[in-house]
Parts: C-alpha cells; sequence; structure tokens
C-alpha cells in the first residue's frame, strides 16, 4: 500500500514538473504544492530550516547510515541462495547431467512418504544449498498411528531412496502433527 501512495505521489510530482497539467488541460489536486515547472517542492526556509542547528548534520548522517546499512542487508539478503535449486541424481555412474530441481524432489519424498503405513497427509521441501541441502517434512499422522515406527519407515524409505539417488547425506526434520479427530465418547 505504501508503495502504491509513494508512486501515486511521484507521477504527480512529475506531472507538474513535465508541465502536463497546462498541456493535457488538467486541473491538479487542490493544495498541491508542485503544479508548474517553475515551482519548487520545498521552500528556501523550509530546506534551511534545521541547518545550522548543531544536532541537525550528525542526525542526517546517521539516518543515511542506517538507510544504506539497511539497503545493504536487504541486497545481500536478496542474492544469498537459501534453496539447493537443481540437485545432480547418480554420483560417479550418472549420466553427465541429470538433475532434479528441489521442488521436485521435494514433491516426490513427500508423495513417496503418503504411502506409509500410518501417514495421512505428508509435505515436504528442500532447504540448504546444493551442496549441503536439507529436507523438512510436515506429516499428519492417522489417529491410530504411533510416531516411532513412522518416523523409522520414513528413514528407511523415503529418506533413504533420495539419499541413494543424490549421492548425499541429505539431514532431515520432520514435524509430526495427528489428524484432527472427534473425541470417543464413552458409554
Amino acid at each position: 500500500m505504501a508503495g502504491i501512495v509513494l508512486l501515486g505521489t511521484g507521477l504527480l510530482i512529475l506531472a507538474g514538473g513535465f508541465d502536463l497539467y497546462r498541456r493535457w488541460s488538467l486541473t491538479p489536486p487542490d493544495g498541491w504544492p508542485l503544479t508548474t515547472p517553475q515551482e519548487v517542492l520545498l521552500a528556501d526556509a523550509d530546506r534551511t530550516r534545521w541547518a545550522d542547528e548543531g544536532w541537525w548534520w550528525p542526525a542526517v548522517i546517521a539516518v543515511l547510515a542506517v538507510v544504506t546499512l539497511l539497503a545493504v542487508w536487504w541486497l545481500l539478503a536478496q542474492l544469498r541462495r537459501t534453496h539447493p535449486g537443481a540437485l545432480s541424481l547418480g554420483g560417479a555412474h550418472a549420466v553427465d547431467g541429470a538433475e532434479v530441481r528441489e521442488g521436485a524432489l521435494g514433491d516426490a519424498l513427500a508423495a513417496d512418504a503418503r504411502h506409509l503405513p500410518g501417514v495421512h497427509q505428508a509435505r515436504a521441501r528442500m532447504d540448504g544449498s546444493s551442496r549441503r541441502p536439507e529436507a523438512h517434512l510436515a506429516i499428519t499422522l492417522t489417529p491410530d498411528a504411533e510416531p516411532g515406527p513412522v518416523l523409522q519407515a520414513l528413514r528407511d524409505g523415503p529418506l533413504e531412496r533420495v539419499r541413494r539417488s543424490t549421492h548425499r547425506t541429505l539431514p532431515a526434520r520432520a514435524h509430526l502433527r495427528l489428524t484432527p479427530h472427534k473425541p470417543h465418547r464413552a458409554e
């Protein structure tokens, strides 16, 4: 929402700066400070109000430093890859270039986990880097399932198949939940 407000404000200022109100016979908003190219957005008195104060320039420099640091931090966060992307398959005897995308591998792992006894629903996603991928699973158990055997079957079945096919250790984290069900009534 803030972006839309800033974009609209910027477009209205540009319209005044390029004299579009006069050229297109438009009426600018009431009280709008910039409607012709000769007008200024801030008067001299407004721009220099605090320039002679001792606290003004250190405050301006501090605010600009914080904004710059936040912008650099945001940019680095955008560049840092937190997902493995594509993982190669097969190891030493693999066909050159055989890869699987992280989303497809997560979908296959979840589909394989759904077939385990005691599993009602399963979702999986891959995190980490391409060198050290990690599997995160969200598993909903059936009401009569025991977590221990389900985790053992998950480790020995779907996770082991993914480890063999990608030739990686693939640490995994599973979050288990029970299927919501109505309480049984005793009679």
